[in-house]
């Protein structure tokens, strides 16, 4: 639900972030990012590039991994919207898990982009070839290169999830 408040081109919005409601007063253009950062507080997705090529800022809309820093706060009113703080309230996805145990992060900055994203292919291809991994993720950079160990992570979480470790 969209209403415009009394501050000029504002609009009140209804988010559904992380299964919890919020309201918030902005401007219809205002990047995602800047709302779930600024407005929410919820600060695991990060900024990188600002032009939707490096993958920080990466979440799920109705299950669909996006870039929230081009993503107009309008255009997600009355879509589900995942965080990192949302893919899991304990850190037990298996994605997350397999980025524990195969190691990945260095500096770590733009991983909760890459788990978003990794999360999103496990989500619609359960089993990925090494190919769909690397179409997946190619658009995700990392400063340190981690990328061998993010393919063994998304192989290792792929094989929770068929398993039966099914919180994805």
């Amino acid at each position: 639900m969209a209403e415009t408040t009394d501050q000029q081109s504002f609009l009140k919005v209804k988010l559904n972030v992380n299964r919890k409601e919020y309201t918030v007063a902005v401007q219809p253009d205002t990047p995602l990012l800047w709302v779930i950062r600024d407005e929410i507080g919820l600060t695991g997705t990060k900024y990188g590039c600002g032009i939707s090529v490096c993958g920080a800022c990466t979440v799920h809309v109705d299950g669909k991994a996006v870039r929230s820093c081009r993503t107009h706060v309008s255009d997600v009113v009355g879509k589900e919207i995942t965080t990192i703080e949302g893919l899991s309230a304990d850190g037990n996805h298996p994605v997350q898990k397999a980025w524990i145990e195969e190691d990945v992060p260095q500096c770590g900055y733009c991983h909760s982009g890459q788990i978003m994203t990794a999360a999103a292919l496990l989500a619609e291809n359960p089993t990925p070839s090494d190919e769909d991994i690397d179409e997946a993720m190619s658009n995700n950079i990392c400063r340190c290169g981690t990328y061998q160990r993010i393919r063994s992570a998304i192989h290792r979480a792929s094989a929770m999830v068929t398993e039966g470790d099914l919180k994805k």
